[in-house]
């Protein structure tokens, strides 16, 4: 038996390590010399809504080109060789503080880079954000939220956005309620030439007929009993300068359309009891989840203010056709709620699990609904059974999350990873062994072997 003051050897397998590193509150990147991530745990999910194995493996600059973090501290501690530190804002909300410390070998050289970064909020930095400037920091919290998204589909439609922002032309975003068309409307607005004026937005489903056209046109003195008695503007002369977004465009009644044709084709318009035209310089953004062909067909909306709205088109795909959104989205609202609600909640793997295979029916709007929901009521890990009957009841089959339990499990999965990557990248065994930097030989076989779904015929050793 061994005295107290003996010295006590204790084993760590690698499963444990693993599992000590992916409870920690903190984020940790490990990059190589070539600044290439050969390890992250799973708090890169919370900060970014990428799991670690979308994450090892690619380079540094990878991730920070695609807008995950900035600034980056990466290049200081390359060029430096010295530990630095960092106040860094993810795309999906949260303020980190980073440290970032090499290791070199003995000719001086960074081996590695271990990074680790504490969310800001965890130690309640309010001097640090007083200091901060507040409002680039509500700036970037604003650009995030809108954003937010690791779907192609969305990245192509806020390129297309791009494009079209600096113009005037109408435009037309068609989806499912909940999907965020308001959200992509004003992001619009934020990046064309009318930033700086008004963004306004009037739902049409939301008023009732006979009120709706004074919210729009504004009204004259003594136009109608309980009329203001010097008038009113409305909506759009309220808006000159800036945006007018008209959410569900369908609802607005046919004796309004017209009228709204006459602002668009002409800029100017007769307020509600009046006899003077008003001219105004606005831009339209319109929003819809129908279908405004049928509805044409129908009788039931204006065909001439159809083509005019649908200047440019925009189909806003919903949330069941882009899961690979929920996470980011997710950790996204769980930010905005904590800091709200001042919690520090966090989210089970499994509840995680649970909200990827549900369809959302409500989308993006049920999602926040939700989050919100479960910042109010739950203890402080959101688990499954903090979820509505109505989520887990309705969820498809659940495929499990799971870590690597051995150093050879660990390599392996590594292995394929890289393999595929590159197979995906190349299709050709010769690039693959040159971008891999082993033979051909070596690089034939592991494309067979890890691959066998990708292979396309005579295809793998040219």
């Amino acid at each position: 038996m061994k005295q107290p003051n003996e010295e006590s050897s204790v084993e760590m397998t690698l499963q444990t390590l693993l599992k000590i590193l992916d409870h920690s509150s903190d984020e940790i990147f490990v990059l190589d010399g070539e600044k290439r991530i050969l390890y992250v745990n799973q708090a890169c999910e919370r900060h970014y809504g990428l799991k670690p194995t979308d994450v090892i493996g690619k380079y540094n600059v990878e991730l920070f080109e695609k807008g995950y973090w900035k600034p980056s501290i990466v290049p200081e501690v390359y060029r430096r060789k010295k530990p630095c530190y960092l106040k860094q804002q993810t795309y999906i909300g949260a303020e980190l503080l980073t440290s970032a410390v090499p290791l070199l070998n003995e000719a001086g050289d960074i081996e590695l880079v271990v990074i680790t970064s504490t969310e800001a909020q965890t130690y309640k930095m309010v001097k640090a954000k007083e200091e901060a400037n507040e409002s680039n920091t509500t700036h970037l919290k604003e650009e995030a939220e809108r954003i937010v998204t690791n779907s192609e589909k969305i990245k192509q439609i806020i390129s297309f956005c791009e494009k079209v922002a600096p113009t005037d032309s109408t435009i037309l975003i068609e989806g499912e309620s909940g999907t965020g068309k308001g959200v992509l409307a004003h992001f619009v607005h934020q990046i064309s030439r009318r930033k700086n004026g008004p963004f306004l937005t009037i739902n049409c489903a939301a008023i009732p007929e006979e009120l709706l056209e004074s919210e729009l046109f504004g009204y004259a003195k003594g136009a109608f009993t309980g009329a203001s008695k010097s008038g009113k503007p409305g909506l759009i002369e309220a808006a000159d300068s800036g945006t007018v977004f008209l959410d569900e465009i369908g609802e607005m009644p046919l004796s309004l359309q017209a009228k709204l044709l006459q602002v668009i084709q002409d800029k100017q318009f007769i307020p509600v009891g009046g006899s003077e035209t008003k001219k105004v310089n606005i831009r339209i953004i319109a929003a819809t989840n129908q279908n405004l062909v049928n509805m044409v067909k129908d009788k039931k909306f204006r065909e001439d203010l159809f083509y005019r709205l649908n200047v440019i088109d925009i189909q806003l795909p919903p949330l069941r056709e882009r899961r690979e959104d929920i996470i980011p989205l997710t950790y996204n609202f769980l930010n905005k709620f904590n800091e709200k609600y001042h919690t520090n909640k966090v989210i089970s793997e499994e509840c995680l699990n649970i909200l990827i295979h549900y369809d959302w029916p409500g989308n993006v709007r049920q999602l926040e609904n939700l989050l919100e929901r479960l910042v109010v009521i739950s203890d402080s890990v959101i688990q499954a059974t903090d979820l509505p009957d109505m989520i887990t009841e309705n969820a498809g089959p659940i495929t499990r999350l799971s870590l690597p339990h051995t150093l050879d499990q660990a390599l392996e999965e590594t292995k394929r990873t890289f393999i595929r990557r590159a197979y995906q990248t190349h299709k050709s065994s010769r690039k693959v062994a040159g971008d891999l930097g082993i033979s051909q030989t070596k690089a034939s076989r592991l494309i067979r072997q890890y691959c066998g779904d990708l292979i396309e015929p005579r295809k793998v050793d040219q």
